[in-house]
């Protein structure tokens, strides 16, 4: 299986339904809108969740209603991330959304949504696209938008391969939220709500956050973890494909790249310092590592120290409201000196020894998960443009 067809998007799709038009009305509940932003690497994230009244739905939606296979793909900041709908649940489609349906006994709908993830698609869309500072495409320009294109078994043969990876990285993305769950509901349980074994003996006492039991502190991020910023090392974008390697490239808020050398190894804190610093729910952007790696100078490395473990620091944070250590508007920034100024209720050395215990094996666990994912990612990025440019003999392949 050498070279391949093309098809344009006209000819691969039975619908295409733009969305276009004023920015619909949001309430805190109804039913969820999907928007641009949340459409990435192949998949509709959580957050931010956004919804329009239900009432409202029939009329935003009239060009025609999303169903299960239809691909989604975002034509203006960014261009060219798509999704697929996996289930029938009720959704609205934002600006920027454009809804693809394959033409059926032509193109398998999972086939669509990689072919337009491949190379040659994403260079297809950049090509025909238009605008000095935001890329986007016109409805116009997208329906002569080219793909990869294979005889129907092929197809859904190539799909097969790609959704085994995807399957896997979901399945396991599941299994995180569970864990994640359990560990911020001890935390919430021993450091917020202060019932902590015991606890039932322990008076409360004043302290400049409120009543805490007695024997326990307020203390400061600096006070219970140790900085390692200084060891940070940018390196560009040009450096970084002279380095191209296992190691991944951390920035503040995901790894940005993999190279052949690091500058830390072990298990450390990194919090966003600029860009991206501040969740939905005002948290900080957080990510917690555990192997070799390099950071950029937009994320603080810290690590905790004594009985304070570097768990306790990331569950402690991922509860605090960081807004009021937020500096800058055009570029919102965390500076050392605020970070260092968050507060933690902390109590004494055997109780954080006693959480320790009980924590450790869930953030393992977790960590473990993260990596496969990181693997299984890299993995299945490293075959799509290989079985979509026909490099890749799938006939000869042995099937599952």
């Amino acid at each position: 299986m050498v070279g391949f067809g093309t098809l344009t998007i006209e000819e691969a799709t039975e619908r295409l339904i733009d969305y276009r038009g004023k920015t619909p009305p949001k309430t805190n509940s109804g039913v969820r809108l999907v928007t641009a932003k949340v459409v990435k690497g192949g998949q509709i994230h959580d957050e931010p969740a956004e919804y329009i009244a239900a009432d409202f739905y029939d009329e935003w939606m009239r060009r025609g209603l999303p169903q299960k296979l239809d691909v989604l793909l975002t034509t203006e900041a960014p261009l060219g991330e798509v999704a697929i709908l996996r289930n029938d649940a009720r959704i609205a489609l934002a600006q920027r959304i454009i809804l693809l349906r394959a033409r059926p006994g032509l193109l398998d709908p999972f086939y669509l949504f990689y072919a337009l993830q491949s190379d040659f698609g994403q260079g297809e869309l950049k090509a025909r696209s238009s605008g000095t500072t935001v890329l986007g495409i016109k409805q116009s320009e997208l329906r002569k938008v080219r793909i990869p294109f294979f005889p129907l078994p092929i197809q859904r043969r190539i799909a097969g391969i790609l959704s085994a990876y995807d399957e896997l990285i979901e399945n396991n993305q599941r299994r995180i939220k569970i864990l994640e769950t359990m560990a911020r509901s001890l935390y919430r349980e021993w450091f917020v709500h202060f019932r902590f074994p015991g606890h039932e003996s322990v008076r409360r006492v004043a302290s400049p956050l409120g009543e805490i039991p007695e024997g326990w502190e307020v203390k400061t991020l600096s006070q219970i973890a140790e900085n390692f910023d200084r060891f940070r090392k940018p390196l560009s974008k040009m450096q970084r494909a002279e380095m191209q390697g296992e190691y991944p490239y951390y920035g503040a808020a995901k790894v940005f790249d993999y190279i052949n050398d690091f500058v830390f190894d072990g298990e450390y804190l990194l919090m966003a310092e600029d860009g991206s610093v501040i969740n939905t729910e005002r948290t900080p952007v957080l990510q917690l590592v555990n192997e070799k790696f390099w950071p950029n100078n937009h994320t603080h490395v810290i690590r905790g120290i004594r009985s304070f473990s570097t768990h306790f620091l990331y569950l402690g944070l991922s509860e605090v409201d960081v807004s009021p250590y937020i500096t800058g508007a055009a570029q919102p920034k965390i500076t050392q000196e605020n970070m260092n100024r968050i507060p933690f209720y902390c109590g004494p050395e055997k109780l954080h020894q006693r959480f320790n215990r009980l924590i450790e094996p869930i953030i393992r666990q977790n960590q473990v998960l993260r990596r496969q994912i990181q693997n299984l990612r890299r993995s299945r990025d490293l075959l799509l443009p290989r079985l979509l440019s026909g490099q890749i003999d799938v006939e000869a392949m042995p099937h599952a």
